[in-house]
């Protein structure tokens, strides 16, 4: 990118350059590219939502923690699922703190308005991500994990929040966001997510890594593996991906075959190694098998033989 364009970029939005948020991400072991450090600096600066989607285990959710680390601010996760409702997203009161405290209060002098007003009180407001995320005295880092599980109804009433940033509690008025928080998104594409959400977003997508981004990845997280063995890794990973799989592995996969195959102190893969260990790489049985079957061929293509002697 010329640097006439990060300049500009830096003189109209201010605060952090393209090259401080690049440093961000890599101060806290992110492996980031162009078009990741341009997303979070833009969503940053223009107080977007970042809208993530991706395969599962590329570094989606990863981009929010290392926010949080980097901007020194608490991470307030909420993890989607089918039913989610506003109870376990937004807050509910502490029913059972409110009957004790009217239990322990039947002998004092109060009116009924008192005890009502005493009880719908933030004592006994428990507050769910989205509500500690508004009312967080810092500017949190918000996360949104894998929205694209919840409902329809729940994504509805996400837009209201991201829009105005506040929200009404019946008993206790409205509550506006002391400090915008960091928004990330993430989705595994597993429904169609509406137009509305979208407009609302900055929009990225993560694919899987190129072989020189994965090796890249495999020596900043397991700095202790041997050079060959995490070449071949990232070689195998890569053909792997190449078969039709029910569940195609990710960086993680990679990461935690890496880091096993380094306890183990190997250094070079073979056919056996590869078998005792596929538990790390393929999570499904049927995807075992194809593997089994692919074997021979991979290791082939990877340059790998029983014995290593090539």
């Amino acid at each position: 990118m010329a640097d006439w364009f990060r300049q500009f970029l830096g003189d109209i939005m201010g605060h952090l350059s393209l090259e401080q948020t690049d440093n961000l991400l890599t101060s806290q072991g992110y492996i980031s590219d162009s078009a990741i450090t341009m997303s979070v600096y833009l969503a940053d600066q223009l107080n977007k939502p970042l809208f993530i989607e991706g395969p599962a285990g590329v570094g989606k959710t990863e981009i929010a923690k290392v926010l949080s680390l980097a901007h020194q601010t608490d991470l307030i996760r909420l993890q989607c699922y089918e039913g989610l409702d506003l109870n376990h997203s937004l807050y509910e009161w502490n029913y059972q703190k409110q009957l004790l405290f009217l239990k322990m209060s039947e002998d004092q002098k109060q009116s009924l308005d008192q005890k009502e007003k005493e009880i719908f009180s933030d004592d006994f407001l428990l507050k769910r991500p989205l509500l500690q995320a508004i009312t967080h005295p810092q500017r949190p880092v918000l996360l949104i994990d894998e929205i694209d599980r919840a409902d329809e109804e729940f994504e509805s009433f996400l837009l209201e929040i991201l829009s105005d940033w506040q929200i009404s509690i019946p008993e206790l008025g409205t509550i506006k966001a002391q400090n915008i928080p960091y928004v990330v998104i993430t989705s595994n594409r597993i429904r169609e997510l509406s137009d509305a959400l979208r407009r609302r977003c900055l929009y990225l997508w993560i694919d899987y890594p190129d072989l020189e981004k994965e090796l890249h990845i495999i020596n900043q997280k397991v700095p202790e593996i041997d050079q060959k063995l995490a070449k071949q890794v990232a070689k195998f990973m890569q053909e792997v991906r190449q078969l039709r799989l029910d569940k195609v592995p990710g960086t993680a996969e990679t990461l935690d075959w890496a880091r096993a195959l380094a306890t183990l102190h190997i250094d070079h893969l073979d056919k056996d190694m590869i078998m005792q260990t596929l538990g790390l790489v393929i999570k499904d049985w049927q995807d075992t098998r194809h593997l089994q079957d692919a074997l021979s061929e991979l290791l082939e293509k990877v340059g790998v033989t029983s014995k290593l002697d090539g």
